[in-house]
Order: structure tokens, then C-alpha cells, then sequence
């Protein structure tokens, strides 16, 4: 089983500059096995040209390297945080991708503009706050990027699977979902959608957000009880 979650997470990886979202050696991605409590993730600073499924690291919700020869992700704890804060969540993917990161760096939510958007979240992607000088220096940056992404989320009442992703004010967006490979679905479509807001912002500086219903309606097509987009088991 666990070398089925090392290759979930390789295949998730190595996507991510497959669909233009990874520059360098930017970006990680994540699988967890929950009823084992251990997850893989990308090793740290590994070119993805040169990564193979053996290369990912496991680690325990604990923190604890369970299997590995390389390090971990710097990410590492802040995907931990995720999983622990986030019981719907089977992965996380992170990327420097250039048009939300532009949000992101500007510590702008995307206004959610059009159904493609409404298609994946249930509202505007939101942003966190600045991190404190003390969350940055105080030796648990990556921890307390999580922090920020989760207090984000109990302030607004946000249900993750809803709000399936987040930018990091200066820094750049995480997604998440049931399995990494959705999740970086949803990276894809933070990127598109960010694209798409950024271009029709330039068409129109004052531009009004979705209508309420068409945004139930797109977003509902596809997600909850009444879900109908797609085939059987796959909405």
C-alpha cells in the first residue's frame, strides 16, 4: 500500500510541470493514507525531470520520517497541517504557478468572475492574511504557513471541499482534495481561473462578480448530494 501512495504521489509531481504550474524545482504535492496515518511527498530541491516513485518520502502525521533517503519537502509541515486540520482531505499540492501567485504576492483573493470558476469553488479563492515577523522567524515558518491557511478558514466559516484552495499572501497557492490527483486538478483550475480574472479585469476594471444563482448552479452541478456533471460515482 505504500508503495501505491509513493507513485500516487510521484504521478501527482510530476504532473505539475506537465500543466505549466512548476518553474525550477518550485511546487510540491502530497497523498496521504489516512488509516495509516502517513503520507509521501516530494523529496526537497529534486529536479523533476529526476524523480522516480522511490524517491518520495513518507511521513507520519507525527512529523516522523517513516521511510526515505532524501529529505522532505520544506513544505512538509505545512502539508502535515493541512491533513491534521482537514479530515476531508486525501492531498495537497503547492506551486508557484504565475498568475495566482500574482494574487498571491499582491494579497488578493481572485474574485470569482464566471462559472469556470464557480465550477470548482463556491465563492471567491480567498487569501490569508500577512504572516507576523515572529510566524517568519521563529523557526516553524512552514508550520505556521499552515496556521495561517487554517485560521483563514475557521474565521470564515469555510468548508474545505468547498474552498478547495488558498493563497498564501506573498507567497503562492496550495489546493487540496479528496486524492492528489484531484488536487492538482485544482491547481490546474486555480491557475486558469486566475488567468481568466486577471484578463477580464483588463476588459473591465469594475467588474461585478457571478450572479448568486449562477453560481449555486454551477458550483452545485457539480459538487454536493444534487451533483449531476459527469458519470455515475465520478461528481
Amino acid at each position: 500500500m505504500l508503495t501505491e501512495l509513493k507513485r500516487e504521489a510521484y504521478e501527482a509531481n510530476i504532473a505539475l510541470p506537465k500543466h505549466g504550474l512548476i518553474n525550477l524545482t518550485f511546487g510540491n504535492a502530497s497523498a496521504l493514507d489516512r488509516s495509516q496515518g502517513i503520507f509521501a511527498i516530494k523529496p526537497s530541491g529534486v529536479a523533476y525531470a529526476d524523480l522516480k516513485p522511490a524517491d518520495m518520502v513518507l511521513i507520519d502525521l507525527e512529523g516522523t520520517k517513516v521511510e526515505g533517503k532524501l529529505n522532505p519537502s520544506s513544505d512538509t509541515p505545512t502539508h502535515r497541517h493541512l491533513f491534521l486540520a482537514f479530515p476531508e482531505v486525501g492531498g495537497v499540492v503547492h506551486t508557484h504557478s504565475s498568475h495566482a501567485t500574482a494574487f498571491a504576492q499582491a494579497g488578493r483573493e481572485i474574485p470569482i468572475f464566471g462559472t469556470t470558476h464557480a465550477d470548482y469553488f463556491n465563492g471567491n479563492i480567498p487569501v490569508t492574511r500577512k504572516m507576523t515577523a515572529e510566524e517568519i522567524s521563529g523557526g516553524a515558518y512552514e508550520w505556521e504557513t499552515g496556521k495561517v491557511i487554517v485560521e483563514r478558514f475557521v474565521e470564515a466559516k469555510f468548508e474545505p471541499l468547498d474552498f478547495p484552495g488558498i493563497l498564501v499572501n506573498r507567497h503562492a497557492p496550495f489546493t487540496w482534495s479528496k486524492s492528489v490527483a484531484k488536487a492538482v486538478e485544482v491547481a490546474v483550475a486555480v491557475e486558469c481561473i486566475a488567468h481568466l480574472a486577471l484578463m477580464s479585469l483588463s476588459l473591465e476594471p469594475k467588474l461585478k462578480t457571478i450572479e448568486p444563482e449562477l453560481l449555486a448552479k454551477h458550483f452545485k452541478r457539480k459538487h454536493g448530494p444534487g451533483a449531476y456533471y459527469g458519470q455515475p460515482g465520478n461528481c
